[in-house]
């Protein structure tokens, strides 16, 4: 992370007096966007098919990937056919619409979109213009459902319902917009959405979700070791972490048992070789958003720990639903 952006992420969530004379510029920017809201909330269009749309209110990640993969897994189990849309941050293709699979690579269409590929087996269409992306599913595709990864804030995408993520250790930081604190919108956006999630940590009135660590792969040759056996061969890692909010994924490596050194990169971070040239030997642990970015160029010391994550039970059924229109969860 660049000094300047870990300097403006310690006053928006630890509190500085410096972003005081911001508050003018971050009073335009809420009422700009409850305009916007309003004005979606006036016309409200139908969409073509059920679209749900899994985002957050501050920058930053939140940890909607592992949700929204949990939700395609829980509609295919459903016998449902889904497609995944985004707009593909990171990504460096200029060459819109495009659709991902598990064989696209993370440099070029956005370290997310593989990952959701791979993990799911759906297609993932990419487009900055959510709309048209919604329109290339369906004509592509013909979904019984849309995922919309991030869009909360892109009101030209209609939809059936809406999942905001938040990230429960760091909160809505000071509470303020940009660019005097981290929201994209006024905290009261989250009062309008259908769900509210929580990782990491506990928040009023929202459904709190957890990461469960699954087996440590091997990204040079594909192997599997449970916890146990990895703590018992490398009970010390590098870790490594280019994601919204590293100290999460470091937390979990504290609670299973490691001993770390941490790296942190900026989210999305466009990886060479040379950033994980540690000269003592030890084996690098990232997360497996990082790992998409780095398996062409893998080291056989280089490892990943995949997440899963964990909702109270019959959630998802639930989030399903409201998006599907169905009042009652399906037997």
């Amino acid at each position: 992370m660049s000094k300047v952006s870990d300097w403006i992420q310690q006053g928006w969530y630890k509190g500085s007096p410096w972003l005081v004379p911001l508050r003018p510029l971050s009073m335009l920017v809420s009422l700009e966007a409850r305009r916007r809201l309003r004005r979606f909330n006036a016309q409200r269009p139908s969409p073509p098919v059920p679209v749900l749309v899994v985002g957050n209110i501050t920058v930053g990640g939140t940890g909607k990937t592992p949700l929204v993969i949990a939700l395609v897994q829980a509609a295919r189990q459903r016998d449902l056919k889904v497609v995944v849309v985004s707009r593909g941050y990171g990504g460096k293709t200029d060459q819109y619409p495009i659709t991902v699979t598990a064989d696209s690579v993370a440099l070029e269409v956005g370290d997310e979109p593989v990952l959701i590929a791979r993990r799911t087996g759906v297609p993932v269409v990419l487009d900055p213009d959510r709309r048209n992306a919604l329109d290339v599913a369906i004509n592509h595709f013909n979904p019984d459902l849309v995922i919309s990864d991030d869009g909360l804030q892109h009101y030209a995408l209609p939809r059936s319902a809406e999942i905001v993520v938040v990230d429960g250790q760091r909160g809505l930081g000071n509470g303020h917009c940009l660019p005097e604190g981290p929201l994209r919108e006024p905290a009261s956006r989250l009062k309008e959405v259908d769900f509210v999630i929580s990782t990491g940590g506990g928040w009023s009135g929202a459904y709190p979700m957890i990461m469960r660590p699954g087996e440590i792969e091997n990204l040079a040759d594909g192997r599997t070791l449970d916890v146990s056996a990895f703590l018992r061969e490398h009970p010390a890692v590098h870790a490594v972490a280019g994601i919204g909010n590293p100290r999460r994924f470091f937390n979990l490596l504290s609670i299973i048992g490691l001993s770390t050194q941490p790296h942190v990169f900026p989210d999305h971070h466009a990886y060479q070789p040379a950033d994980l040239a540690f000269a003592d030997g030890l084996p690098v642990l990232m997360t497996e958003k990082d790992a998409v970015k780095c398996a062409a160029f893998a080291e056989p010391h280089w490892w990943f720990l995949p997440v899963t994550a964990d909702l109270p039970d019959g959630l998802l059924d639930q989030m399903l639903d409201r998006a599907l229109g169905r009042d009652e969860k399906e037997s």
